[in-house]
């Protein structure tokens, strides 16, 4: 017997050292933490329990026979957080630079089936040289078991991915399968094929920063939802985000003790709205101020701006957030807009979290980009989301509502519960200035004026929808937030259906 647990002893000692000291202070000198102080910081203190700690790789080929290591470069198990059940993989850069390979993907799949089976969230975290060159056709067969696994997850658990180092080639698509997607600046990128590949076909020149660093996929690509600076706060980020999520698709929005009362009315939204109607104003300062003690968990911050989405709680329960931004392009919808609020507003839905919605929309960007582009297409997505989500859907008109896009920005006609409006509130086909050009093209400059401020008076004001009933209120600003929490508590029992079907045909 002593025999035996010293066996396992070594073992568990050489699976723990993973590639080494050298190479693990090489990822310090680099600013990076090792795979299992990753491990350590996402979780709850002493809730770690490793799977698959002893599993080793099975290639024969290349010399591999003489290079084994207990875990075979993979960190997997569950633990908590907050409390509640995760489970997480790390890879282990120090070990065959954390390339994947049949046996570790086999240890990922195993936690993603046991995530699916018991309802907790799964967290990749991503440092790894690709497919394992050595295993061929093995390795590839590990991506897709993986991307299987995604697929069959996708709105039953949420889904997290850290990028923490290299992933490239094949393996960015498990991380763009998942709901989530973290980068760290200066440590970590991602693409599909490498500079040298890039600049031998294309003859471009680009640095794998330029090409898929942090900052290119949060601000260009849109890949990624956010940007850390350094490995503690990507992982606290993390921590915070699922503090906002349910488990599974069968649970409800997690609720906390609130102290910020329901009743709160905050003087300062009756003037936050500027008195012409072109000027912007910052959309996030409404936010944080209807908002539970004025926190707001914003997602995709600096990929189009113009349209805002995060998390928030009110009366203490997680609310998804979705705005129109008047300092970005007005708060025009555009392509990339349209995508970012159509996504977010689908992962809502799938995880029960209620949709409140800020609208202050002029209607879709003009031009030949957006319309070579596809806006039609993209535009549809936003509207695709918005009528299909059963949750709970309010929406606040702060100012312009005008054409299709008011529509789409979470109508009554899409199935929205509860429409609320400002006084500042302007509903209609499009604004005052270029109805008139239209209808009254043929009239003098001096005429046209008259007719223009004729159209202000009788369309830029939220009562011609209200009589209609396409608005529930019209409100004082400063009492957004008890009306909101009043509609959330009202709707906390809603049940809304879709027509049977396998499923719809969002146009992608």
């Amino acid at each position: 017997m002593s025999d035996r647990l010293d066996e396992l002893r070594r073992r568990h000692a050489r699976a723990e050292a993973g590639g080494g000291d050298e190479r693990r202070e090489r990822q310090h000198a680099e600013g990076k933490l090792s795979a299992r102080e990753r491990i350590d910081l996402l979780l709850d203190d002493g809730t770690f329990v490793e799977t698959d700690k002893l599993v080793r790789h099975r290639c024969n080929d290349f010399g591999m026979a003489d290079q084994v290591i207990d875990g075979d470069g993979f960190i997997t198990g569950y633990g908590l957080i907050h409390g509640r059940t995760a489970y997480v993989f790390a890879q282990d850069f120090t070990v065959f630079g954390g390339s994947l390979s049949e046996t570790n993907a086999k240890k990922i799949v195993k936690i993603m089936d046991l995530a699916l089976k018991t309802g907790a969230p799964v967290i990749g975290l991503n440092d790894s040289g690709g497919a394992r060159i050595q295993e061929g056709v093995l390795s590839l067969a590990g991506y897709a078991d993986i991307f299987l696994r995604n697929t069959l997850g996708s709105g039953v658990v949420p889904q997290i991915s850290a990028i923490m180092g290299p992933c490239a080639g094949g393996a960015v698509y498990s991380p763009a399968l998942t709901d989530f997607t973290f980068m760290v600046d200066g440590s970590s990128y991602m693409f599909i094929t490498g500079p040298e590949v890039i600049k031998t076909v294309t003859h471009e020149d680009v640095s794998k920063e330029q090409l898929g660093g942090a900052v290119t996929h949060n601000t260009t690509s849109g890949v990624a939802h956010f940007l850390a600076h350094g490995d503690a706060e990507c992982l606290q980020m993390i921590r915070e985000l699922l503090s906002y999520l349910p488990q599974n698709n069968r649970d409800a929005a997690p609720q906390r003790a609130s102290t910020d009362p329901i009743d709160r009315e905050d003087l300062a939204l009756d003037s936050v709205v500027p008195a012409a109607s072109n000027l912007p104003y910052n959309i996030k300062d409404v936010i944080r101020r209807v908002v539970d003690d004025s926190k707001f968990f914003e997602v995709q911050e600096r990929w189009a701006r113009n349209i805002v989405i995060g998390f928030a709680r009110m009366d203490g329960r997680t609310v998804g957030i979705v705005a129109n931004q008047p300092e970005h392009l007005a708060g025009c919808l555009d392509i990339d807009s349209s995508t970012k609020g159509a996504r977010f507003v689908r992962f809502c839905d799938a995880f029960n979290i209620p949709i409140l919605t800020f609208e202050d929309v002029p209607g879709f960007l003009p031009g030949t980009a957006q319309e070579f582009g596809g806006i039609i297409r993209h535009g549809a997505k936003l509207l695709y989301a918005y009528a299909e989500a059963t949750v709970p859907k309010i929406t606040v008109i702060t100012r312009k509502a005008y054409g299709g896009a008011y529509c789409v920005m979470g109508s009554k006609h899409l199935r929205c519960d509860v429409n609320l409006a400002w006084p500042t509130a302007e509903i209609a086909v499009m604004g005052a200035e270029g109805a008139v050009n239209i209808l009254y093209r043929s009239l003098p400059e001096a005429d046209r004026r008259a007719k223009t401020q004729e159209f202000q008076e009788r369309f830029a004001n939220p009562f011609v929808a209200a009589e209609h009933g396409f608005i529930d209120d019209v409100i004082e600003p400063r009492q957004t937030r008890p009306m909101v929490i009043r509609a959330l508590r009202m709707l906390a029992t809603k049940v809304d259906t879709l027509p049977r079907k396998k499923h719809g045909n969002i146009p992608l």
